[in-house]
């Protein structure tokens, strides 16, 4: 019996340490927190990890819209929002030879899901798309595979105009379709 009253008395003492050390702590692995538990601890549904979406080059809407808009070298052709958008002088006919990874990360190709729109001052009957290495649809203009330059920022902005990198120069595209020098 007495053996009985020191396992009864030991377990009632673990108890109260276990609970004391659970208290205002928040708890913790096995920690006892209440007298009657308000849901099991084989319940939970774990919290997915919040995750940060990787910017790439994506189609636009279907009919991506290209016009014409006034910049420091003339008229030039740019997206709907004012993007200004590029041709590739080492490019053959409507084939775009920037597929590479570094090529497409400098030079992200203007893509568009749907036939393309002209807008203010460019020319439908230019406008045009071509079907990319990787299976996505390219917006050509004038028969030339169209891009944005990865360091323009601002609607309108011009940094790419005269690189020469990738096999070829890059210029700004004019109205016509011509490129811009």
């Amino acid at each position: 019996m007495v053996s009985r009253f020191l396992v009864t008395g030991g377990l009632l003492a673990a108890s109260i340490v276990l609970a004391a050390c659970g208290a205002g702590s928040g708890g913790g692995y096995g920690a006892v927190t209440s007298a009657t538990p308000t849901s099991s601890p084989y319940a939970t549904t774990p919290t997915p990890a919040a995750t940060t979406p990787t910017p790439a080059p994506t189609p636009q809407a279907a009919g991506t819209t290209i016009k014409a808009a006034s910049s420091r070298l003339g008229e030039i052709l740019v997206d709907a929002n004012g993007r200004t958008v590029y041709l590739f002088v080492a490019d053959s006919g409507t084939a775009s030879t920037c597929n590479s990874a570094g090529c497409v990360q400098n030079w992200p190709p203007v893509l568009t899901k749907g036939a393309p729109q002209a807008g203010a001052g460019a020319s439908a009957s230019l406008l045009g798309t071509t079907r990319r290495a990787d299976g996505t649809t390219e917006v050509t203009y004038a028969g030339h595979p169209l891009y944005y330059f990865i360091a323009d920022r601002q609607p309108g902005q011009v940094t790419g105009q005269g690189i020469d990198a990738f096999g070829g120069p890059w210029y700004v595209v004019s109205p016509s379709g011509m490129q811009v020098r």
